[in-house]
């Protein structure tokens, strides 16, 4: 183990004393980012996903059945989800060297995908730097109680907490809610730099809609934006959740929380088919992402087979992730997730 003075999210120092494995070091080689491979992946992302669009377009105005419709829109929604990682390696800098890239794309990629980039970029570094600390819940991630906390909670808070976490509501319901509603208002706290970013980013989206609808048609447009955004949120809200909700899981009071602990024990190893895993850029490897944010998408794979210790994370299977629809409260006294009864 050694004391590390430079191991931090995002480049700055960790507290004073904090010790790190000695393997920690070997991530940063893996967090140079690769142009031609940045520029790739946009490339096969945003290609598909418009010719995905217009062949619903086309598919509609033909007058073919709408289920021919809604089976493009699955496959487009798939790459949306990419889209939003892509979006997410901007976000953390990851994904160009040049900030001012990261920044054009970040704001670019935040339309597709019904997102302001500096608003989701304050909750998010913010997840990132607080993530499985119990003394620091309530911005970007999960409303997460307690099992003390839900046993002392008046009834209508019991009521409000089951509402939540009913995955009906919080992944089927809370995709369009989320995208559509709640990603129009900046984040509390964040400043006049993420309201800057809500309200560009909801003209930009009013214009686009604006130019579709014309070019379209009102009705054409919905029949596709609509079920699109919807399954890709329900995707994209499911891997947030198994990255963070499961059993065996990390968390801790501020006093005994740590980075590493939160990386390591507090996100999970969500191992996924090869075509879902390229469609979520890999973001399974969330373990990996934690420990070390500035990696891009396509080096988390490379880094996980080069550090032994990476591969020492027990997975998390397809199969197994719907146990984790079970876990509801953290248990301080068991250390782990535990269901309502």
């Amino acid at each position: 183990m050694v004391v590390s003075e430079v191991i931090d999210s995002h480049g700055n120092k960790a507290p004073s004393g904090r010790v790190w494995p000695d393997w920690f070091p070997l991530l940063k080689a893996f967090r140079n980012c690769d142009k031609k491979k940045t520029v790739w992946q946009l490339i096969s992302t945003i290609i598909p996903y418009f010719s995905l669009w217009y062949l619903m377009i086309q598919s509609i105005q033909q007058g073919y059945s709408y289920l021919l419709t809604l089976a493009l829109g699955v496959v487009a929604a798939g790459f949306l989800v990419r889209i939003f990682i892509l979006f997410h390696d901007c976000v953390h800098g990851s994904f160009f060297a040049s900030k001012g890239a990261n920044t054009f794309w970040g704001h670019f990629l935040g339309v597709l995908v019904f997102t302001a980039y500096e608003d989701w970029r304050y909750s998010h570094l913010r997840h990132h730097g607080t993530c499985a600390n119990l003394d620091a819940r309530g911005l970007g991630d999960i409303w997460t109680m307690t099992v003390r906390e839900y046993e002392s909670a008046s009834t209508l808070v019991r009521l409000q907490y089951r509402i939540y976490r009913n995955p009906l509501v919080l992944m089927v319901a809370g995709s369009l809610l989320s995208f559509l509603v709640g990603n129009r208002f900046p984040t509390r706290g964040g400043g006049a730099r993420a309201l800057r970013s809500v309200i560009l980013t909801d003209l930009l989206i009013l214009a686009v809609g604006g130019g579709a609808w014309a070019v379209m048609g009102w009705k054409t447009y919905l029949m596709i934006q609509i079920p699109v955004l919807w399954i890709a949120g329900i995707g994209g809200i499911w891997l947030f959740y198994v990255q963070h909700q499961f059993k065996g899981n990390y968390w801790a009071r501020k006093r005994d929380w740590t980075p590493l602990d939160a990386a390591m024990q507090g996100s999970s190893f969500y191992k996924l088919p090869a075509i879902l895993n390229w469609l979520s850029g890999s973001i399974g490897y969330h373990h990996i992402h934690h420990l070390s944010p500035r990696i891009p998408n396509y080096n988390l794979k490379q880094c996980y087979g080069s550090v032994p210790a990476l591969q020492a994370k027990e997975p998390i299977t397809m199969m197994k992730s719907l146990a984790c629809l079970r876990v509801k409260l953290w248990d301080e006294e068991g250390k782990d997730m535990v269901a309502f009864n």
